[in-house]
Order: C-alpha cells, then sequence, then structure tokens
C-alpha cells in the first residue's frame, strides 16, 4: 500500500509492527496503549533493562498518528496515550500542528524530541526518559507536563508559550554542551510553573520569563559545579509567589503546591551554585524559608533590583558567598537573624524596605550589626533607612539608638582630632541622641558652677537697683540661653571667673539645644 493511502478511510498501513498496529488501533479508540510487563525492575524507563521489539514503535509512526492520522472510531476521540513504549528513533514534530491529545507515561525514547515551533493543546510526558527535549518557541493551549522524567542532554523551552501550567515536579534535568540544564528564556507560562523536588544538575536559566501565577521550586535541589550559576533568572516576572520552600514527602500528588502542614516530613530547597534574580517583579512575595544555599566565594544570591511587596529571608545564612540587595524595592521585609551572612558577605546598597517583621528574637543590638555586617566602609544610607523604618513603626528610642550608632561608625573615617571631638560628644551627649544625658549634665554643671560662683567677687554694675546676690539664680542664668533671670547683667566677674562664666554660657547652649531637640523628637512622637 502506499503511505498515506486509505488512512484517512481508517485503513491500517501494511508496513507495522506488530506494536504499532495495536497503538493505530488505541489511537482511533482513544484508549491508552499498555505494553508494560508488569515487573518494576523491567519496566522502569531509566533503568538498564533492555526493551525488545514487542515494545518498541517507530517515531515516525507516531509523528504520523498526531500529524496526520486515522480518524477516530464512531463516538470515540482519537488520542495518543502510551504506557511502557520504547520510541525509536528521533520524535521530529517540529513546525507541526498538533490536534490529537497527548500523554505518554512510563515510556523511553531512543534519541532527542524535537519540538520547536509546534502547537498543541496538551502534552504530558509523565516519568519518562528522554536524552533530550528541544522545544523552542512551542506552543500549547493548556498545559505542559513533564513530571518525573528524567532528561540526559538538558530542556530547552526559549521563548514557549505555555497556556496554562508547567509541570516539571520531580523531574531530573542534566546539563547539556552548554552547561544548561532547562533553558527556558523568555518563556511565559500562563499560570503556575511547578518545578518541586526537581532535580537540575546545571545551569537553570528563566531570564526575562514570565509566570502568570506561582513559581514553585518547593524542595527543588539546583546543583552546578560547570557554570558559577545555578539559578540564572534576571527580569523574572512572577505574577504572585516565588517559592524557594520545603516540599513535602507524604504524597506529593496531593501536597504539590501547598506549603506542608506542621509535622510533615519534608525536603528543603537546596542550591549548590550561584542564584540570580536581579530586576525580578514578583506581585505577593519571594518565600526563601529553610531554603539552603552553598556557595563559592565568588558566587552569591543577587537580588539586586527586586521588587516585591514582601521578602521572607528566613533561609540557612549561607557560608561562603555573599547576599546582595542592592537597589531591591521591598515593602514588608520578614527575617531572621541566622539567616543574615557575616561582615563583608552582604551588599545592601540603596535597599529600600517599609516594615520589619522578624521571626523570632531579633534584638536592635544584632539588627545594628546586621546593618554593619552590609557597610564594609562607613556609608550612612542603611542607617538611615533602619531608622526611617523604626520611627514610622513607633519605635522612636530604637531609631534614635541606630542614628547614634551611624555616628560612631562615622566616627572611626575621621582623623584624629575629629575622633577625638567625636568621643567627647559621645561621652558628653550622645551625640544628642540621649538627650536625658545632656540634661542630667545641665544639672551637674549648674550644681558645680553654683558652688564655684558662691566665692567670686561680684561687685554690681550699678550702685544701686541691683538684685540680691544668688550664686545659684547666676549660674542659672548663664547656663540657660535665651530666658533672662535678672542676674547675669548685674554683676560684674573679672579675671578668670569671667573665662568661667563664658564657658557655662557656651555649654549651655550646646546642652539646652540637645534637650530642646530631645523634647521635640518626644511630642511628634506623642
Amino acid at each position: 500500500m502506499t503511505e498515506g493511502a486509505g488512512i484517512h478511510a481508517g485503513d491500517l498501513p501494511d508496513d507495522l509492527t506488530a506494536a504499532e498496529a495495536g497503538m493505530w488501533q488505541a489511537f482511533r479508540n482513544g484508549t491508552v496503549y499498555d505494553l508494560r510487563a508488569g515487573n518494576a525492575t523491567v519496566d522502569d524507563p531509566h533503568g538498564g533493562h533492555p526493551w525488545g521489539p514487542e515494545r518498541t514503535v517507530r517515531a515516525r509512526i507516531v509523528c504520523w498518528l498526531l500529524l496526520d492520522g486515522p480518524p477516530a472510531l464512531a463516538g470515540r476521540v482519537a488520542s495518543l496515550k502510551l504506557v511502557g513504549v520504547q520510541i525509536k528513533d528521533s520524535l521530529d514534530l517540529s513546525g507541526g500542528t498538533v490536534v490529537p491529545y497527548l500523554e505518554l507515561k512510563g515510556c523511553r525514547f531512543e534519541k532527542e524530541v524535537l519540538l520547536p515551533e509546534a502547537h498543541f493543546t496538551t502534552v504530558r510526558f509523565v516519568d519518562c526518559s528522554v536524552p533530550r527535549l528541544e522545544a523552542a518557541r512551542v506552543h500549547t493551549e493548556g498545559d505542559l507536563h513533564l513530571p518525573r522524567c528524567r532528561f540526559h542532554n538538558g530542556v530547552r523551552l526559549t521563548d514557549a508559550h505555555i497556556g496554562t501550567d508547567l509541570l516539571l515536579n520531580q523531574a531530573v534535568v542534566y546539563r547539556d554542551r552548554r552547561g544548561r540544564s532547562l533553558t527556558g528564556d523568555g518563556m511565559t507560562v500562563g499560570q503556575d510553573l511547578q518545578a518541586e523536588m526537581m532535580e537540575s544538575h546545571g545551569e537553570l536559566s528563566l531570564r526575562s520569563a514570565k509566570i502568570g501565577v506561582s513559581l514553585s521550586l518547593r524542595g527543588a535541589l539546583l546543583t552546578n559545579s560547570y557554570t558559577p550559576l545555578a539559578l540564572n533568572a534576571p527580569q523574572l516576572t512572577v505574577g504572585r509567589t516565588l517559592y524557594l520552600t520545603p516540599a513535602g514527602l507524604g504524597n506529593p500528588p496531593l501536597t504539590s503546591g501547598a506549603t506542608p502542614a506542621r509535622g510533615t516530613r519534608v525536603q528543603r530547597f537546596a542550591c549548590r551554585g550561584g542564584i540570580r534574580l536581579d530586576d525580578g517583579r514578583f506581585g505577593d512575595a519571594v518565600d526563601l524559608e529553610r531554603a539552603r544555599f552553598v556557595f563559592e566565594d565568588d558566587q552569591e544570591l543577587s537580588l539586586r533590583r527586586v521588587q516585591t511587596p514582601e521578602l521572607r529571608f528566613l533561609s540557612e545564612h549561607p557560608e561562603r558567598g555573599r547576599v546582595v540587595l542592592s537597589g531591591a524595592r521591598i515593602v514588608n521585609l520578614v527575617d531572621r537573624a541566622e539567616s543574615w551572612p557575616g561582615p563583608g558577605r552582604l551588599q545592601m546598597g540603596g535597599f529600600g524596605y517599609e516594615n520589619l517583621v522578624p521571626h523570632g528574637r531579633f534584638p536592635l543590638t544584632e539588627r545594628l550589626e546586621w546593618v554593619a555586617a552590609a557597610t564594609a566602609e562607613y556609608n550612612p544610607e542603611p542607617y538611615e533607612r533602619l531608622a526611617a523604618v523604626l520611627r514610622n513603626s513607633g519605635e522612636d528610642e530604637d531609631a534614635r539608638e541606630v542614628l547614634l550608632a551611624k555616628q560612631r561608625r562615622r566616627r572611626e573615617t575621621l582623623p584624629v582630632a575629629g575622633k577625638l571631638w567625636g568621643y567627647v560628644q559621645d561621652w558628653a551627649v550622645a551625640y544628642g541622641y540621649r538627650p536625658g544625658r545632656a540634661a542630667l549634665w545641665m544639672a551637674v554643671l549648674w550644681a558645680v558652677t553654683s558652688v564655684a560662683f558662691s566665692h567670686a567677687g561680684h561687685p554690681p554694675v550699678n550702685g544701686d537697683g541691683h538684685p540680691s546676690w544668688n550664686a545659684s539664680l547666676f549660674a542659672l542664668d548663664l547656663l540657660l540661653p535665651v530666658i533672662d533671670l535678672g542676674q547675669a547683667g548685674q554683676w560684674q566677674l573679672r579675671g578668670g571667673w569671667q573665662w568661667l562664666a563664658a564657658t557655662v554660657i557656651l555649654l549651655g547652649w550646646i546642652l539646652a539645644t540637645t534637650v530642646a531637640a530631645g523634647a521635640t523628637r518626644l511630642l511628634r512622637r506623642s
């Protein structure tokens, strides 16, 4: 029979093997074509047990069915549903339009699967062994499901358009010749991208990808010892939340896409290699709860210029490498003290956040250490940002402590004379951020000068019409600026007493100004 003749009438081609003939009839009937042997070891698509011709079909026949197959039997919908089938040669559907439903479970491909620029309704490859999936610019109206599949030479989904969900749960993807495991640059997913408990051995690249709802890497293991980055996703857009969090180990089909319940055994997200999320936009949150990062010294978790309403920085702190938040814009920063790296490994220049929501104990002393860790060289901006956030939340006292810490940090950058003057200001009035200390010094100074002036000679300016001498009132009149108690202008001091009076006036201005500034802050807070 000439190939194609009679096919549209439903005739069976002459050159089909027995396995292919069975697949042909199952396609017309819309039923599952199952060639499993019933032995778990033999049926494992990722195992080494060979599958013979009784379980093998040619890729050309599969393409024939999908692109120009026979009509369905009466009352049936044609579809290709294969289980435990080995597909010989390369499956090439490049540029084709596939109307029938396609689902392959536990199948084994001898060579790569080529789907670039192909159009599908829904595609499901479940627990299949695939040398490589080449699907640049593929278009699906519904889902693209690839759970539990193993891809030995990478997956390419560059500029793909997935109408609803992309599922890669428990998939294992090894690197291609360029060192990438999955390349999804420019990809668009209408709803969720789930890659929970996925293993990626190479660079997972999602540059400029757009995910309509959520991107879940719960429990995923990303490792890349070939290039610096394990996750390379600058300019990533996610409609809701990016999850780099634990996944439950109970029943994956039931727990997929959900935060594990308390008490559930979990597998944490782990990454061995750098992460780049620069310029990302996330509609709800970036969640790093209990994530584990293993970096080399030159690698980093980069969140430069990220924008999201909430950053849940609740991961394990990386022992090496850096965390970079420069230019990021966050509304709520949810964090814990032990999640942040130490000095020299945190960068926060231009990092903006509006609210702090610490988990667990995070005292102000440790928060100041957090800021200091991000400023190897003195930079006032992180201190001022923290002080503004604390002040806006009503913690005015803590805000003053932060600004005091800023002055102390600045002091270390000054020359010797500046440092000495700084220590004097700190010791005397805490740079004006502790007005109570200034008031105490005023009281002490008043007491000391009252005693001193009681021994001073004090001829009156005018021979008559002057008040009675009162050393305490005289000292207080000198000490308090602006206020006139009618003493300082009535008496003459000579010699050292004049210098003492001038010193008291100068100190009075300094201390009174400090007290007034502190009182103004308290009134503004109330």
